[in-house]
């Protein structure tokens, strides 16, 4: 395989690797994706959900194991709000394997390659090229591209290497896969409270056939020198659900970071971060997939043509990249500062206040009418505008909102 080039070299074969190849090899482009692991989909690290949009754009609808009308979310004191509309299709829950490899085959049928067991170990950027020397099993090989993405995950060799800064947040996070738990059909499970997920928010997901994904989410400083499985073990023994907890059966565990929060530099001299690698996950979902795709869709047409013409400085990439990666990075941002100020940065006290209030039928109604999984912005402004109880909290919001 000795020195080949080629005109975009992707390190990481996840859905977030995989969609961006297959959007380069559908314009002639000549791709390489580099996969450390021996096979796509593992290790599975995350709640598996992936959104009606982002499943519409790949139509893998044959890795979802169900289909989520809603959400029974619960609070620190046991108030429930139930959000969702039966039959109206809110997420989906996917098998990552599954999904994964589909993604990756799809960018394989468009014409682009892989290489598995392989991963980049120095890297250069010339005025014309990116030279990388990659192990590919006990053997280095010697590879050239126009255009280096890194869409490496949370841990991204390639953020590390041309030192493109760190995601604002990297939560933790802890999940089980278990039998024995009772749902409601199509609906998941939110539990907050300070002992569970300080913060943020523990979830049981129905992953099909009578088995669930038990996880919680949380950041190192909130979690106080906890550890987070002591927080799981206190969601599962919690006074006000462990009985609905009693016959769980784990089969297996996975822990991992969610990074949330643009990089300072997500582009340099011909190399670009996507996804996980740029700090893309949603600060109020930790979900990675969608954003990922939308972050190469809003450039690809332009960065296509930059690269058959190889002009892919870092200020052609900021013409590029800029004004879509500043819109996206605004979005993360406001949406963080309201999630902060509704739930992450509330005492148990404070949010058992806001429980009562979005438990109200016009409020859970207003919720099921404004919300929107991918768009948490407009229901929370319209939450403080519409809400009596959160009108102390509307002056404080648009300080938040105006400087973000």
């Amino acid at each position: 395989m000795g020195h080949q080039h080629w005109d975009v070299v992707i390190i990481g074969a996840g859905p977030a690797g995989g969609r961006v190849a297959t959007h380069f090899a559908e314009r002639g482009h000549s791709v390489l994706m580099l996969e450390e692991h021996e096979e796509i989909g593992r290790p599975f690290q995350c709640a598996g959900l992936v959104t009606p949009n982002a499943m519409k754009e790949v139509g893998l609808f044959h890795s979802v194991l169900e289909e989520i009308d809603g959400a029974l979310i619960h609070g620190p004191s046991g108030t429930l709000v139930p959000v969702g509309t039966e039959g109206k299709i809110r997420t989906y829950v996917v098998c990552r394997k599954i999904f994964d490899q589909g993604v990756v085959k799809q960018a394989l049928e468009a014409g682009a390659n892989i290489w598995l067991d392989s991963q980049p170990v120095n890297s250069q950027v010339h005025d014309d090229k990116v030279v990388l020397e990659v192990k590919k099993g006990n053997e280095i090989h010697n590879i050239s591209a126009s255009l280096l993405i890194g869409c490496d995950g949370a841990h991204s060799w390639t953020r590390r290497h041309f030192k493109m800064g760190r995601p604002k947040e990297l939560m933790i996070g802890f999940q089980a896969e278990v039998v024995g738990y009772e749902n409601r059909e199509r609906w998941l499970e939110m539990f907050s409270g300070s002992e569970i997920a300080p913060g943020f928010f523990a979830w049981v997901i129905p992953s099909g056939n009578g088995t669930n994904r038990i996880g919680l989410w949380s950041t190192a400083e909130r979690l106080e020198g906890r550890s987070i499985e002591q927080c799981y073990d206190n969601l599962l023994e919690h006074p006000l659900w462990k009985d609905r907890f009693s016959d769980v059966v784990e089969t297996a565990r996975y822990c991992g970071p969610v990074p949330s929060g643009m990089v300072k530099t997500p582009y340099k001299d011909r190399v670009i971060l996507i996804g996980d690698a740029a700090g893309m996950a949603k600060p109020t979902t930790g979900g990675g997939i969608g954003p990922a795709f939308e972050q190469i869709s809003g450039i690809i047409e332009q960065l296509s043509n930059a690269v058959v013409k190889n002009q892919l400085d870092k200020k052609t990439l900021h013409k590029i990249c800029n004004k879509h990666f500043s819109k996206m990075k605004k979005d993360q941002t406001r949406a963080r500062a309201l999630r902060n100020l509704l739930v992450s940065d509330c005492t148990d006290k404070e949010l058992d206040k806001h429980f009562n209030s979005f438990a109200k039928p016009e409020i859970v109604e207003l919720i099921n009418k404004v919300g929107d999984i991918e768009k948490p912005v407009p229901l929370g402004m319209a939450l403080l505008k519409r809400v009596p109880a959160f009108r102390k909290l509307a002056l404080k919001a648009g300080a938040k909102l105006i400087f973000t």
